[in-house]
């Protein structure tokens, strides 16, 4: 069987061998196992289920959340030699009963549907006339409601257990942390399954954080540092997003707002355009974007601050795809969180609006603090980071910036300052309060604040109280959720996602002690957004290149399909790069498989021949 696998995934794929992961989750899947994969963006969730399909028999049925994007992904398996169809509302009655015919006649491996046409009762009792032998939930974060993206059309699928209690189920999704796992797992009623969680860092996306000061004229000059490449602005508002669109339009960029205020036709026109690269900018609210399988996408622009780390996480990691460099640029000021709270306070559920508090409080933790960006973003994920030398540098706040050498942090880009006094003054009052207080309480106490509560605890009477009279409220509450980003405090977590009080981590009590020393950013003045230029620049400037992907644009316009289908940028760059001069040489590149070579090859070859040294 493995050597089936691997000429499979070499004459379908192009790939001489798996990524990781890939090769334990297809085995388990072809042996009729549940399973759980997550699986960073880019890491090859869609080959873990397509490629068990070519081998096994039967049907494999995907969920797949968006209607818009099924077209390009079912586009996406036939250009690998896969037969695959969809079953949605945008079909016209003659092509679904054309699709229909296909499966009737066991023609096709993979069947793509919504959660919301699978939960209909008489879909489920046409599936069952057909020889279904595994299920594949795609974005599987959307079944929880713990997840940044729940749907709760999602949450029906728990029928497919009782419906076909001896089929497989295979859940796939980019970011889900272990308490979206186990509730997927639950919801979905998986029995005994693998369970495999990649490895979340991204090495190819490089994470800057900037204090938002000319807002939408900060993007534009990021955007004009990037002449040409596919990138992804998000916004927090439809208007921010209109008004951003039209500055970049303004500018001879050709760019375009999305979002669900929006004409539905509007929206898929410009996730068309964008996918075929029509269009180079996308400004979007988080409407945009799920699922979406553009691999070229060399830069994402947060310009306000993101929900959660969850959902950033995921919006961020849009970029890169392909594996080559990208980056991330994340704006925020003090209207972004006045903005967040005024919406917070109004969630009339008390423990929702205690989660959502707990999520801006993790971003600002990103946002504001001195540690690695990776070593935050990965420890949400409860990843375990190696602090030494892989991602982050010791405790966070080394000046040497020994660290992942891809965020603003670790590059020395962001200006640190000694702040080892008021670290020990804030968190000797936590120890001082008995370690069971948050940090709004602890702020009070050294800012000398006479609330109710610290009159009423006696906490005025501590030797700690104003003894921070000197900073602004705002930069304490900075330094704690600094001080627990770089681990130095900890929080009780009670039920329903809701914090308890501060105690110190033995590295905190090393703080206490004065053996560590603690830096905090420092506000510098104006720069341009981003001086750093990807390695794809200056391999995009080169001829062949250049030629390769209007040959590319050509093809996948003649097929009518976007064009990373045909190949991605990076195929485009190994071929470049190694010049193949007949089919043999060519099928050698990443990412050119037998289907591909029958179909593109020819004319590929004709422009590799007659290209000039």
């Amino acid at each position: 069987m493995s050597r089936t696998l691997e000429r499979t995934l070499s004459q379908h794929f192009g790939f001489s061998s798996f990524r990781p992961h890939q090769k334990e989750i297809v085995a388990a899947f072809l042996g009729g196992r549940d399973l759980f994969a997550a699986l960073p963006t880019g890491g090859g969730k869609s080959l873990c289920y397509q490629l068990p399909a070519l081998v096994r028999t039967g049907l494999t049925v995907v969920v797949s959340p968006l209607i818009a994007l099924m077209k390009d992904q079912v586009d996406g398996a036939r250009e690998n030699g896969i037969a695959a169809v969809l079953l949605n509302s945008s079909l016209s009655e003659e092509d679904a009963r054309a699709a229909w015919r296909q499966l009737y006649r066991g023609e096709a491996r993979l069947l793509y549907v919504s959660p919301e046409r699978l939960a209909r009762e008489e879909f489920l009792q046409r599936l069952k006339e057909l020889q279904v032998s595994a299920f594949a939930i795609d974005e599987a974060h959307c079944i929880s409601e713990w997840g940044h993206e729940f749907r709760r059309d999602y949450r029906t699928l728990h029928r497919l257990r009782a419906e076909f209690p001896q089929v497989p189920i295979a859940a796939f999704t980019a970011t889900a942390t272990e308490e979206v796992q186990q509730d997927v797992v639950t919801q979905l009623q998986l029995r005994e399954p693998l369970l495999v969680r990649g490895n979340f860092d991204r090495p190819e996306l490089f994470y800057r954080v900037e204090r938002k000061k000319k807002g939408i004229d900060q993007i534009l000059e990021f955007v004009q540092r990037h002449p040409g490449e596919a990138g992804i602005v998000y916004r927090a508002t439809r208007k921010a997003t209109e008004e951003t669109a039209g500055k970049l339009a303004a500018a001879g960029i050709a760019a375009t707002a999305y979002h669900a205020g929006l004409p539905d036709a509007r929206r898929a026109a410009a996730q068309d355009a964008f996918v075929r690269d029509q269009l180079q900018v996308v400004v979007a609210t988080i409407a945009f974007g799920m699922g979406i399988d553009k691999s070229n996408v060399r830069w994402v622009v947060h310009g306000d601050l993101p929900r959660s780390i969850e959902g950033y996480y995921q919006e961020s990691g849009r970029a890169g795809r392909d594996g080559d460099p990208a980056e991330v640029l994340l704006l925020w000021g003090p209207q972004d969180i006045m903005t967040q709270r005024f919406f917070i306070e109004r969630i009339e559920d008390g423990e929702l609006r205690s989660i959502a508090e707990a999520q801006l409080q993790q971003v600002l933790r990103y946002a504001e603090g001195a540690v690695c960006r990776r070593v935050v973003l990965l420890q949400h994920f409860q990843q375990k980071v190696d602090t030494r030398g892989g991602s982050g540098g010791g405790d966070g706040f080394d000046d040497s910036r020994k660290g992942c050498g891809g965020c603003d942090v670790c590059t020395g880009e962001v200006t640190l300052q000694d702040a080892t006094v008021e670290a020990r003054k804030i968190l000797s009052a936590a120890v001082r309060t008995g370690q069971r207080f948050g940090g709004h309480h602890l702020v009070d106490i050294v800012t000398g604040t006479e609330t109710d509560r610290v009159l009423e605890l006696g906490h005025h009477r501590l030797p700690t109280f104003g003894v921070g009279m000197d900073w602004p409220r705002a930069r304490w509450l900075a330094l704690i959720r600094a001080l627990e980003a770089a681990g130095h405090l900890q929080r009780a977590t009670a039920v329903g996602g809701r914090h308890g009080g501060y105690s110190l981590t033995a590295t905190g009590k090393a703080v206490l002690a004065g053996d560590v020393a603690v830096r905090l950013p420092v506000e510098g003045p104006d720069k341009p957004a981003s001086s750093r230029r990807t390695v794809v620049e200056t391999t995009e400037a080169t001829a062949l290149f250049q030629r390769l992907r209007e040959l590319r644009k050509e093809l996948a316009r003649e097929r009518g399909v976007p064009p990373y289908l045909v190949f991605s940028d990076r195929t485009l760059r190994d071929i470049a790069a190694t010049r193949p001069m007949d089919r043999a040489s060519l099928l050698e590149c990443h990412g050119v498989g037998q289907a591909k070579l029958a179909r593109y090859g020819e004319a590929f070859l004709k422009v590799l021949v007659s290209f000039p040294e």
